[in-house]
């Protein structure tokens, strides 16, 4: 009996990866021409994570019917993690565009919205409060990069390994 040669996951990574950030992106251009790229509910969040889990498990499914049918718990949890980074590089190009090009006052426009946000919470904060955390904010406004790719690497993980307990099959041993 032959042996099928193994099937790389990288190809199914990056490919559905580069999917993942375009339907990402999609749908980041559906709220902006609706006017609701500054909303953060949990709808919309929500959203993007269903997109997520959704494309891992279409790559997981895409990659057992490619693998002979078989599929490990590792393989589906790298394959999950690495098709959400891919996805995560993807919206952080898109969001360098929006904030950068398409909308170059999208962040003062952000921050107008948390200012109001933060004075309603909180009437005893007084401007020179928000100016100081503002001032903070911005010197650590890079960690905002490796902080969204790592939680996209963790809904990932957390993706491929759901995924990964429905669709796991093991090769026989012979």
């Amino acid at each position: 009996m032959e042996e099928q040669p193994q099937v790389k996951p990288t190809k199914y990574i990056l490919n559905y990866g580069l999917l993942l950030g375009l339907v990402s992106v999609v749908f980041s251009l559906m709220l902006y021409f609706q006017g609701l790229h500054y909303e953060q509910t949990a709808t919309i969040n929500v959203i993007g994570f269903v997109i997520l889990f959704a494309m891992v498990l279409v790559t997981l499914f895409q990659f057992r019917k490619a693998n002979g049918g078989f599929l490990s718990l590792g393989q589906a949890i790298k394959i999950g993690t690495g098709v959400a980074v891919v996805g995560g590089i993807i919206g952080i190009i898109y969001f360098l565009l929006l904030s950068n090009v398409i909308e170059p006052d999208y962040m003062d426009k952000v921050n107008e919205i948390a200012k109001a946000k933060a004075f309603e919470s909180n009437p005893n904060l007084t401007q020179e409060q928000w100016d100081q955390g503002m001032a903070m904010q911005e010197k650590f406004r890079w960690i905002f990069y490796p902080v969204i790719i790592i939680i996209q690497a963790i809904l990932g993980l957390i993706s491929g390994l759901i995924g990964g307990l429905i669709f796991k099959k093991a090769k026989p041993a012979y």
